[in-house]
């Protein structure tokens, strides 16, 4: 079998359908690539071994009849917060320790209907609650590319995965550049459906206007990949939509308007990622497409808004989490006791930071001055990409101000963590679709480019971030 290192998803499904190898020969190849590296690297909380083996077996089973997926027998990493049937799925939250799913997820089920295996849960922020990974209550991820950095978050584990092959791709989940920041920071591609692409019943809340599950891949091909096997209406989920019938024609590259914003090239974006960034934008107006310089005046507000909004759907989201119906209980006193405590000690300190900010937005005397207000702003932010979206078929900037920083760099200042996102929260906010691909590195570092498009237009997008890898 090749070295792992080459292998991406659309070059092994090949080499199945050829039979150079059987998808159980290539899942134990990964699962022991898993046994040699993750003890370093630290992106799984819990491996599926027996049931991935017995995946691959099915698969099999498949190629001896010539019936072929497009994800038959390829070895997949997802995230701890999108459940799979009889497997434990934590969120890397003390509170669902030992919690089982009683039930697959959309995805999973879409997936399991593939063939696909499934390697194992990887590690993120407790409940999808930071940018490092470093909250995850069991253990911290390491950067392949650095092991003294952060994988980003929160889907830190899954990025992480993909870039140490243990894995050929992987799920994660968006909430404000939970996908697109740790593949940015790790060197591989992310990509973000538009809101509603994908449906999200069997992914545990975070924030549910924010909330959607995208897939992350050493490739732009293989993310494409992954989004047609995930993508889709879902009765189960009322804010899913049919997708064929939404998606936008695709745009060749030189009949592209790339609109670049003045915003996101002002002071805090580091001068070094800037230059990898501006010179990816430059390959495109190379090949005929035009470069506009457009303005997004709302996004400086977007991280204000989204740490108003999202803590209000978490403050929510989570007081389900009360000792009570299932999960960690601290059975101790009387019945308020054990709310109270059950919830202190098994939330970590970001999840009690942003459910307590969303509960005083949302109180009594506080609702209009800052939710109603924080989703007025909402409405403008999204206002600036619908004016931007009429004279430019994509957006191309930064995926970070920063380049992977080291543990405990930002954990004592949480603003400044909080800003890390600067450049993709705006993009869940408007609920549109985007991308982070390799741009470059800067010394063993490596730099993100991202790509946002039109609602629906994820088509677009994948034929620009196409075009960009076939360029390098």
């Amino acid at each position: 079998m090749a070295n792992l290192e080459s292998f991406t998803i659309k070059k092994a499904i090949d080499s199945l359908k050829k039979k150079e190898f059987s998808a159980v020969e290539l899942a134990r190849e990964v699962l022991a690539n898993i046994k040699k590296t993750d003890d370093r690297i630290g992106a799984y909380l819990s491996a599926l071994e027996d049931s991935a083996l017995a995946q691959a077996k099915e698969a099999d089973s498949q190629i001896a009849k010539s019936e072929y997926f497009d994800l038959l027998g390829i070895p997949l990493a997802i995230k701890d917060n999108i459940l799979i049937k009889g497997e434990k799925c934590t969120a890397g939250s003390k509170i669902l320790e030992n919690y089982t799913a009683l039930y697959d997820a959309t995805v999973i089920k879409k997936l399991r209907m593939q063939y696909a295996v499934f390697l194992g849960k990887t590690n993120m922020d407790e409940f999808a609650m930071g940018s490092s990974t470093e909250n995850s209550a069991f253990q911290k991820t390491k950067n392949p590319q650095d092991l003294e950095r952060v994988p980003g978050g929160s889907s830190g584990g899954s990025a992480a995965a993909v870039a140490s092959n243990q894995c050929l791709g992987a799920l994660g989940s968006d909430t404000g550049g939970s996908i697109r920041q740790p593949a940015a920071f790790c060197g591989i591609v992310g990509f973000k459906p538009t809101y509603g692409a994908v449906s999200r019943y069997g992914l545990m809340a975070m924030a549910s206007s924010l909330d959607q599950i995208g897939p992350l891949a050493k490739t732009v091909e293989d993310a494409e990949i992954l989004f047609n096997a995930i993508c889709g209406k879902d009765r189960m989920d009322a804010t899913s939509v049919h997708y064929g019938e939404l998606k936008l024609p695709i745009k060749k590259i030189n009949q592209m308007t790339i609109g670049v914003p003045k915003e996101y090239f002002d002071k805090g974006l580091d001068e070094r990622i800037a230059d990898k960034v501006m010179a990816a934008i430059k390959k495109f107006e190379q090949a005929g497409a035009k470069i506009k310089e457009i303005s997004l005046p709302y996004s400086k507000y977007a991280i204000a808004v989204y740490y108003i909004i999202m803590p209000s759907e978490v403050s929510s989201n989570l007081a389900r989490y009360d000792g009570i119906k299932y999960g960690f209980s601290r059975q101790e006193g009387d019945l308020i006791d054990v709310y109270l405590n059950s919830r202190d000690q098994g939330f970590g300190p970001e999840v009690k930071r942003r459910i307590m900010l969303g509960t005083y937005a949302l109180s009594a005397g506080y609702y209009d001055a800052y939710y109603l207000k924080a989703q007025k702003i909402r409405a403008k932010i999204k206002g600036d990409f619908d004016e931007a979206f009429k004279d430019v078929d994509l957006i191309m900037g930064p995926v970070t101000p920063n380049l992977p920083f080291k543990f405990g760099e930002k954990t004592e200042n949480p603003l400044s963590m909080y800003l890390e996102d600067i450049y993709t929260v705006p993009v869940n906010l408007a609920g549109l679709p985007a991308m982070s691909l390799p741009c470059g590195k800067i010394g063993d570092l490596p730099v993100g480019l991202q790509i946002i498009g039109k609602h629906f237009d994820e088509g677009t997008i994948f034929e620009a971030g196409k075009f960009y890898e076939q360029s390098l």
